[in-house]
């Protein structure tokens, strides 16, 4: 089922109709939900225009993929629950947003097999490196995933600061209310060596945990 899901995203994917809407999406997002949440931007810049790339940014919120679309030209890929695709219409939509179904229950491997694959044909794939949504003003501790995916793609990681989306459209929430949202680019951390060790990783990981507290810090300062 997995995999008939994911052909069919692939197939989507690769259609003429997906530019479009992905398009007309990035639109809306910039002229209609920027505005109505007052989003200010900084280090644009720092998201390289070509190459594997992992856009990582701290997750406090829903709206949060919704509202990163804008920040680069380039198409952001994501990995999304399988059970989102079992509507064919949705599944469309998911797909032409640029969405790649997976089994989360378990399903750590496939979920990184699939990044992976998307990665080796230089993609921009939109991790969260603290894996669900959290609260405050803290960076939670990583796990090592983001830093093997690096390391095995050759991909570079972007470090992202997201602010007052937590408060827009907190956890349970029906309809996001206009609070003002900071979105800080950091610049790009290289990957770890394809065959580093476990020790190596973990330093890795920590840089990147600085890098995005970091990030945090500027865009909770620039609410």
């Amino acid at each position: 089922m997995a995999t008939d899901a994911r052909e069919r995203a692939r197939r989507t994917d690769a259609a003429w109709t997906a530019g479009p809407v992905y398009s007309v999406v990035r639109t809306t997002v910039r002229f209609v939900l920027w505005p109505y949440f007052r989003v200010r931007t900084t280090g644009r810049e720092h998201i390289p225009a070509d190459g594997p790339v992992i856009l990582a940014p701290v997750h406090r919120s829903n709206l949060d993929s919704f509202l990163l679309s804008p920040l680069t030209r380039r198409r952001l890929r994501a990995l999304a629950k399988i059970s989102l695709f079992n509507v064919r219409p949705l599944a469309w939509f998911l797909a032409s947003l640029g969405s790649f179904p997976v089994r989360r229950e378990g399903a750590d491997r496939e979920s990184m097999r699939v990044a992976r694959d998307l990665l080796d044909e230089d993609n921009l794939l939109l991790v969260f490196p603290e894996g669900t949504r959290r609260d405050g003003p803290q960076v939670a501790e990583l796990f090592d995933g983001t830093a093997w995916l690096a390391a095995k793609a050759g991909a570079r990681v972007v470090p992202v600061g997201i602010a007052g989306s937590g408060e827009a459209m907190p956890a349970g929430a029906r309809f996001p209310k206009p609070c003002r949202i900071r979105l800080v680019v950091h610049p790009a951390l290289e990957p770890p060596e394809p065959r580093a060790p476990r020790s190596a990783l973990r330093a890795w990981t920590a840089d990147l945990e600085s890098a995005l507290q970091s990030a945090l810090d500027e865009a909770n300062a620039g609410i």
